[in-house]
């Protein structure tokens, strides 16, 4: 039982193998010859859990190529029959559900799209009750954490215990390298928040780039998730969805073997002993960070009563950028990151406007 109360199996009990978790395969199920080809070659390379294709394919746009359909299906089975490994799609709804239940799909995935619908998910619920298969959730493709945590409750409480959850990035205004910004930090939110749940990384739509593959699959492991969902196609420059972001098998297998795969724990006793202190440090260095920004607030807060007084804005755009480029240039000196330094500084300016906002809007008190 997790804090919020989800009843989950591990995901190394339900796929029967030792982390991490390797799923693959085309992002959709074009012809029944590309997706046994594909699957062939993907599971001679010994190095995969499960296969992967899309059948139903929602796209931004139309005109794009929005998947096989019921038809592509028997395609995925006939792959499942030829190597032996258990096949997973999405579903969106009732009637995709219904349909991969009765052509004997093993695992369903819930895609990006229909996690930020609760509509959606709670009718792809209903269609589960009183089944028992996996269901992987996809993070939304907006960052929110609830919305996420939410998709997992509704199946959860439809008696769904063979669960994961799939970070694949959220969609951003402003485009980076990563074609979907991962924001680890968000991923760590959900996990920190339901301990018990294994999370898969789809590093092929994080990236939108097969150069990128490798360094975001080494995060994830890096960051303890329990596996990878990586597109492979027999020729991705000809895919009909998504082709730069697909690898070939033979790619998909060096990944694979380049990947550092690390242990939560150790029996070490030096290195226990060693992370013993150094945690002790930091949390005797976290106490004095508290105890500073506190004693900023406050002086913060005699600012915003001496503006008060004087009737000066709270908003001082000139000190703000002084401050922006001052600390930056510190920080950098002292080897910390532009980026950290720069979120920080806001997420301190924030609340100190929120202090001074306090004080400027305080009503005196009547004697």
């Amino acid at each position: 039982m997790t804090k919020k109360g989800l009843q989950l199996e591990p995901i190394s009990s339900w796929m029967k193998t030792d982390r991490p978790i390797i799923i693959s395969g085309p992002c959709s199920a074009e012809t029944e010859e590309q997706m046994i080809a594909t699957a062939k070659q993907i599971v001679a390379t010994g190095r995969v859990h499960a296969l992967r294709a899309g059948i139903w394919k929602p796209r931004t746009r139309p005109g794009q190529y929005e998947g096989a359909g019921e038809e592509g299906l028997k395609w995925l089975i006939s792959a499942k029959n030829e190597t032996g490994l258990p096949v997973a799609t999405e579903v969106a709804n009732a009637a995709h559900v219904e349909a991969c239940l009765k052509a004997g799909v093993d695992i369903l995935w819930v895609g990006a799209r229909t996690t930020v619908n609760p509509f959606s998910v709670q009718e792809v619920a209903d269609a589960l009750k009183g089944v028992d298969i996996p269901v992987m959730v996809k993070n939304p493709i907006n960052p929110d954490v609830e919305l996420w945590l939410g998709a997992l409750e509704r199946l959860n409480k439809a008696g769904i215990t063979k669960m994961a959850a799939i970070h694949r990035g959220f969609s951003s205004f402003e485009k980076g390298p990563f074609r979907n910004a991962p924001m680890w930090d968000l991923a760590i939110e959900l996990k920190t928040r339901v301990p018990e749940l294994d999370m898969i990384c789809d590093p092929s739509h994080i990236a939108g780039n097969r150069d990128l593959i490798s360094f975001v699959s080494q995060k994830a492991l890096d960051l303890d998730m329990a596996g990878l969902m990586i597109e492979s196609h027999i020729n991705p420059d000809a895919a009909w969805s998504d082709a730069k972001q697909q690898v070939t098998p033979a790619a998909l297998s060096k990944i694979i073997d380049e990947l550092v795969v690390r242990t939560q724990t150790t029996d070490n006793k030096v290195f226990k002993d060693t992370l013993s202190i150094l945690r002790e440090q930091i949390d005797q260095l976290d106490d004095e960070i508290m105890q500073k920004l506190s004693a900023r607030m406050k002086i913060s807060e005699k600012i915003g009563q001496y503006k008060k007084e004087n009737n000066v804005t709270i908003l001082q755009v000139n000190r703000w950028e002084e401050i922006i480029k001052t600390r930056i240039a510190l920080c950098r000196a002292m080897g910390l990151n532009d980026e950290f330094t720069s979120d920080l500084l806001k997420l301190i300016h924030h609340e100190s406007i929120q202090v001074q906002t306090k004080v400027m809007n305080k009503v005196a008190e009547r004697v």
